[in-house]
């Protein structure tokens, strides 16, 4: 580690995390002045990210130091999925049609070309950053990136295995993949206090998506009450039950799949990523939640589980800002250039298919973030639309393990051609 952060202790980061968001919520809340007229401009969310990342800018705090995303992401985050998923109409998700899917599986296609692409422009630009021969080639390297942008970091790790990068470089590639991830998502953000008017401009039919937020908040006014203690306790009951039991199948599909078969067990093997224990938590948690919408514990939703729910999502939303470094952004210009240039042919992929099936901003910006994200992050853009529309978010970032390697592999082999390798 190069620099220590002034704040190690965990217990003091949360606090300033907390800290930031009770400053994001209570000016947000000012219904006149500088801070409504700011907040029309920068939407809360992108606030609630950006704080954090300053932090960690300054050298206050560090991701690489924190247990703090950890804890968010394998905690909070399956936790908010149970108490968001309580009081889902699983017949209106699928009613919402085939876009959310064409949406993702054109975020794929743009991945998949925008590496050999970025490539191509790169070596008129800056032919020097494509240097490296053998396990330093350049394009070894891209293929993690690829592996985590269309999959997860299991993915990633394929990638790292199938192609046999040069561990000490492998660094810098990271460091592309959190900083373009990132503020490709500090974008998404950003258009969310304007999608309406990106709607209007992909001439999107945005009608099922409204429906399903009029549906889930008219039953959430019909069981409207004002929670007591034992709703509060059997609500967090519920979530960080279905945590325990996420993690517990989690670790038994885990340990099953790698003692008894060998595709799973091997690094170099393209379904390798299902033996991912956070695949297996998001999914399971994800299982239970829907579960309990068809019970009589769907009702908790008047007592405010989705509210808990957004809490979590919030938290963990801090927790991901943090590790954004602003004073990283451009410590490898060439490298960063490629990042920069295969997210935009990821955007203009996206950008041309939701104009030509009039697709909403909603399905770009999370078919987008099941790719780049995954589970972690797609849930949050999602539920930043609606608290009832995470569940969308979290079965499109299934599709992103399931073609994570298979795309990121036939990424990688137009990157070798691009590259002249």
């Amino acid at each position: 580690m190069e620099n220590t952060p002034y704040f190690t202790n965990d217990a003091i980061v949360f606090g300033l995390l907390m800290l930031a968001l009770g400053f994001v919520f209570y000016t947000s809340s000012k219904k006149e002045g500088f801070w409504k007229k700011f907040y029309s401009v920068v939407p809360a969310l992108l606030m609630c990210y950006m704080i954090p990342a300053v932090f960690n800018s300054l050298g206050w705090i560090d991701d690489e130091t924190s247990q703090l995303y950890f804890v968010a992401s394998r905690y909070l985050l399956p936790a908010a999925l149970v108490l968001m998923t309580l009081s889902i109409d699983l017949k209106a998700i699928f009613n919402l049609g085939p876009k959310a899917l064409i949406m993702f599986f054109a975020g794929t296609i743009g991945i998949v070309l925008g590496g050999p692409i970025a490539i191509l422009i790169m070596s008129v630009i800056s032919p020097e950053t494509l240097g490296g021969v053998g396990p330093d080639a350049i394009w070894r390297g891209l293929s993690t990136i690829a592996g985590s942008w269309i999959g997860g970091g299991a993915n990633q790790a394929a990638m790292l295995e199938i192609y046999e990068y040069n561990p000490e470089l492998y660094g810098g590639m990271v460091l592309v993949d959190i900083v373009v991830a990132n503020i490709w998502m500090a974008v998404i953000l950003m258009g969310i206090g304007k999608n309406e008017s990106i709607d209007s401009w992909l001439r999107a039919d945005n009608s099922a998506i409204e429906k399903l937020k009029v549906k889930v908040s008219s039953y959430a006014e019909s069981v409207t009450r004002i929670p007591t203690l034992p709703d509060f306790m059997i609500m967090l009951a519920l979530a960080f039950g279905a945590v325990g039991i996420a993690h517990w199948g989690a670790d038994g599909m885990s340990e099953y799949l790698l003692a008894n078969f060998e595709v799973f067990s091997d690094s170099k093997s393209a379904l390798s990523s299902f033996s991912s224990q956070f695949f297996w938590m998001i999914t399971i948690a994800t299982a239970i939640g829907i579960t309990l919408s068809f019970t009589r514990f769907k009702t908790y939703e008047g007592a405010g589980a989705s509210k808990i729910g957004s809490i979590f999502i919030y938290i963990l939303v801090a927790t991901i800002g943090m590790k954004m470094d602003l004073g990283k952004i451009f410590e490898n210009p060439g490298l960063l250039g490629i990042g920069l240039i295969w997210i935009l042919i990821h955007v203009i992929v996206l950008l041309v298919t939701a104009k030509l099936i009039k697709a909403p901003y909603f399905f770009l910006a999370v078919g987008s973030q099941a790719n780049v994200g995954g589970a972690a992050s797609a849930p949050v853009v999602a539920a930043a639309f609606h608290p009832s529309l995470a569940t969308v978010g979290v079965l499109l970032a299934v599709f992103g393990y399931v073609v994570g390697t298979y795309g990121a592999i036939l990424c990688t082999i137009l990157m070798q051609i691009a590259a002249g390798s």
